[in-house]
């Protein structure tokens, strides 16, 4: 159980901005909707792990019905289509992407390996790819895999975090023996977002695929992958999907790219006739080619939840309520906390900023541990960083000015 401390707050004009912000929200009535335990004060790590809703506790609840009464049944009357159904659904609420281009299966760490690993074969006579030294580790472990698998050579971007991947740095590199180009849409770290449209079409002037890591910025960001003519796309579906622990993830492939790329994990789903029980492989047509296992239908319900409440909401609205959250943090970090020694480090400039702010100090991994201590959840990353994760539909300002209040209450007391 958190300490009441009720009694920190920040500077009146703060908490007179919170209340303003949160009266004037035409997305406030969401946040009714979600789970919102007693015992946390604030929850600012949802783009670690979102909340979930209340109407999917009753749907998993139900679900138990369903399986129990149609039982085998359920396969042949809607579970097999699950992983392309609420993949159009992804695609059409947050992916700016048209149907028969995105699927659910496998987590985030196996759809990279898949479609890193498939986009790389595809260009055999290419022997370089492309990632930055700043990617999240996933990204860049199963990259150097890869590449000793393949006998490639990956070459580094070393970007400055402060700024990211900047399209000249990309260009530097791109050449006729580049085969891929990998890169996160938001920075882990700093919530920079990357030139995605201008980047993909540099790539692509150099012959090179491009796969794009949208953990960070789906559900939060406006993405348009087929405007921009992206060839590939993954993302996880438990940070502002709010599919939960574990959830699937979801991948994108161009459908111009559909007979080309061949799959490494060539399982029974992704067979043209699955029931067919033959003795090889014959890739399906479409999407479903890119299916390896029997896909997680219990995992999918939660995302559908979601995108409901998305559709409902607008992705435009959820940009402009992440805006102004990310807006007020940063305000309040460089009126309040910057005396304390606190640095933003997330870009300034709303256009290039996705869901999340990053501040950082010192002391804040033990800032951390005490926020925790006291029912207030951000997440700390190394070196010196703490995250506020700020999703649009279940977090408050009040909420926000909250957490940031404790903050400025721990640092100040380590001086006194």
């Amino acid at each position: 159980m958190h300490e009441d401390r009720g009694n920190v707050r920040l500077p009146q004009e703060f908490v007179q901005l919170a209340v303003d912000l949160d009266d004037r929200d035409p997305l406030a009535a969401f946040r009714s909707e979600f789970v919102l335990p007693d015992g946390v004060l604030a929850y600012l790590d949802g783009n670690s792990l979102g909340r979930p809703l209340k109407v999917t506790r009753e749907r998993l609840a139900g679900f138990v019905d369903e399986w129990g009464e149609r039982l085998i049944r359920a396969w042949d009357e809607s579970w097999m289509d699950r992983p392309t159904t609420v993949g159009d659904l992804i695609g059409r609420a947050v992916l700016g992407a048209a149907p028969g281009q995105t699927v659910v299966g496998d987590s985030t760490t196996v759809m990279l390996y898949k479609f890193i690993r498939a986009a790389v074969d595809a260009r055999p006579e290419r022997c370089e790819i492309i990632a930055d030294t700043e990617n999240f580790p996933t990204d860049r472990f199963i990259l150097a895999s890869i590449a000793a698998e393949t006998g490639r050579t990956i070459r580094w971007i070393e970007p400055d975090p402060a700024t990211g991947v900047q399209q000249a740095e990309v260009e530097a590199l791109l050449g006729d023996r580049t085969a891929l180009l990998v890169l996160s849409h938001v920075a882990y770290k700093s919530a920079y977002i990357a030139d995605l449209p201008g980047i993909t079409a540099a790539a692509h002037r150099a012959g090179a695929l491009v796969l794009w890591d949208l953990c960070h910025s789906a559900g939060v960001v406006d993405v348009q992958l087929d405007a921009a003519d992206v060839d590939l796309a993954v993302g996880c579906s438990y940070k502002f999907l709010n599919g939960g622990p574990g959830a699937p993830a979801y991948g994108y492939v161009a459908q111009r790219l559909h007979g080309e790329l061949a799959q490494p994990i060539t399982g029974w789903m992704g067979h043209a006739e699955p029931f067919l029980m033959g003795p090889d492989f014959i890739p399906a047509s479409g999407i479903r080619r890119f299916l390896s296992g029997t896909p997680p239908i219990l995992g999918m319900i939660p995302i559908e939840d979601m995108l409901a409440l998305i559709d409902r909401a607008g992705m435009s609205a959820l940009r402009n309520k992440s805006v102004l959250l990310t807006e007020y943090a940063i305000a309040v970090a460089d009126k309040v906390l910057a005396p304390l020694g606190v640095v933003v480090a997330s870009p300034r400039d709303a256009d290039c900023r996705g869901g999340h702010v990053t501040l950082e100090h010192d002391a804040m991994k033990s800032v951390v541990d005490e926020l925790w201590r006291r029912g207030i959840i951000p997440d700390f990353r190394p070196a010196r960083g703490l995250r506020i994760g700020l999703s649009p539909l279940s977090t408050s300002f009040g909420e926000l000015a909250t957490a940031l209040a404790h903050i400025q209450q721990i640092l100040e007391s380590r001086d006194d």
